[in-house]
């Protein structure tokens, strides 16, 4: 929100006209025509054990729906897709298929060009959800069984409509007022343009036999006992709440002093003190995307994000769009070993935004309670370890975003569950060490913290759960 606070310290609303807030924060990836959806589809050799199918975490089958298109058949291909992975609209949008399916096509290694999955998946989804017509699937008969669905993110989504459609009761927990998760308030506003994710959302819940109850927190509204003696299982779909710590050192500069220099600076009043500019990076990108008017949200002049991330990239890249002259990433290691895939990398240099390397934060500096810059240690790597060279430099900014990443909160669902690597830990099906307990996202141990693995660990557990059920027959 802008208030006199904000623009007293660099941060300003309305950096753009109307038209550029529209323009820059359209789709970044305008969809397929019917023609180039044609071209691309005929491009497929609808290989038998096709490993673009094998390399997707949900197993679509994809020349079963690209054969489908080239057919025009957008509902049957849709069936396909939504079969494999009830959320494969957001999937087509946002999921790295540069590394996944579209890798592994066999075209790479006859033209260098994959055939452009991506981009078909969210053909088909889109003209369906356009015009969905007569139900897809049909839920079975019910069988008296009540399953608590915890987090109404990815998987938990996942997890509901799988059970659900196999008949059980499903009441599905989400603590924020929208269901979706990061679908909803995590990703950049420009990779899911129109409220699609609440379009999908609204029909993965049309099946049936999905009760809804926002606004309900695990360990604040329920315990994890409550919902056992109430439900006969549990899925914890609880994604990542907590945020990493940059651990800096907070001084104060002196009014006047050039924060570019490497001068002394007397420390901040007050342990705790949040400086205005300093902010978590998935808090600024869920407030863009919740955002009627994005003309109302400041940003800074020279915005700096601290992370190498799907995350960071996503913020930098809008930080750039709301009106940001300068805006850099600073990644404590090199470019390969960024978690941002090389697509999102170029993509965010293209959209002006600098990559700086070999730079770890060490000291936040800040003027009458307002980040004014940081300065940063220079790194590198020294027998396979990652060193301080003894170098520093300092960068201006009157804006910081951390994107260092998050944690799992083990408090709510409490510490009888056992972790690894601060995590669940679970089986491959999703079964923790609790009886009735399944877990999948982001809160499982293993695995990349990908929408598509998610949908896969949703639709893993209810399975499971499903057939825990049966036997208990």
């Amino acid at each position: 929100m802008d208030t006199p606070t904000t623009r007293a310290c660099g941060l300003h609303a309305a950096r753009l006209t109307p038209a550029d807030y529209a323009a820059n924060f359209g789709a970044a990836h305008p969809p397929l025509t019917r023609p180039r959806a044609l071209i691309e589809a005929e491009r497929c050799y609808y290989c038998h054990d096709a490993p673009c199918t094998t390399a997707c975490p949900t197993g679509i089958d994809v020349p079963s729906f690209i054969q489908r298109i080239a057919q025009d058949n957008d509902r049957g291909a849709a069936r396909a897709i939504l079969q494999a992975n009830p959320l494969g609209g957001i999937c087509a949008r946002v999921c790295p298929t540069e590394l996944l399916c579209e890798q592994a096509c066999v075209r790479n290694t006859h033209e260098d060009k994959p055939v452009a999955i991506g981009g078909l998946q969210r053909y088909a989804t889109d003209a369906f959800f356009a015009h969905p017509g007569a139900p897809l699937f049909q839920r079975a008969a019910a069988t008296g069984r009540r399953v608590a669905v915890v987090g109404a993110g990815p998987a938990g989504l996942a997890c509901a409509h799988g059970l659900a459609l196999r008949g059980h009761a499903v009441v599905l927990f989400e603590a924020r007022p929208k269901l979706g998760g990061l679908n909803e308030y995590g990703l950049a506003s420009y990779k899911t343009t129109g409220d699609f994710a609440q379009q999908e959302v609204a029909w993965l819940l049309s099946v049936g036999g999905i009760e809804v109850r926002t606004g309900q927190q695990l360990g604040r509204d329920m315990a994890l006992d409550d919902l056992l003696g109430d439900y006969d299982a549990v899925f914890l779909g609880l994604g990542l709440a907590g945020v990493n710590a940059l651990g800096l050192e907070v001084a104060g500069a002196n009014p006047g002093v050039d924060p570019g220099a490497n001068s002394a600076a007397a420390p901040m009043a007050g342990p705790g003190t949040e400086p205005a500019g300093l902010r978590n990076a998935v808090d600024f990108i869920a407030e863009l995307r919740q955002s009627a008017d994005l003309s109302t949200l400041p940003v800074g002049r020279r915005v700096l994000v601290i992370g190498g991330g799907m995350t960071a990239i996503d913020a930098a890249v809008q930080a750039r769009l709301l009106g940001a002259q300068e805006v850099s990433i600073v990644y404590r290691r090199g470019a390969e070993d960024m978690p941002a895939s090389p697509v999102e990398r170029a993509w965010a240099q293209t959209r002006g935004v600098t990559l700086r390397h070999w730079a770890s934060p060490k000291e936040l500096l800040c003027a009458d309670g307002a980040v004014q810059g940081m300065r940063f240690a220079a790194t590198a790597l020294q027998a396979g370890r990652l060193v301080e060279t003894g170098e520093s430099f300092t960068l201006a900014a009157d804006m910081v975003l951390k994107a260092i990443g998050q944690r799992y909160l083990a408090e709510p669902a409490g510490r009888r569950i056992a972790l690894e690597a601060g995590r669940i830990a679970t089986d491959a099906l999703g079964r923790t060490s609790l009886a009735r307990v399944w877990a999948g996202g982001d809160c499982r141990a293993g695995g990349p913290d990908l929408t598509v693995q998610a949908v896969q660990h949703g639709k893993q557990a209810a399975l499971s759960i499903h057939e825990a059920l049966l036997g208990q027959h």
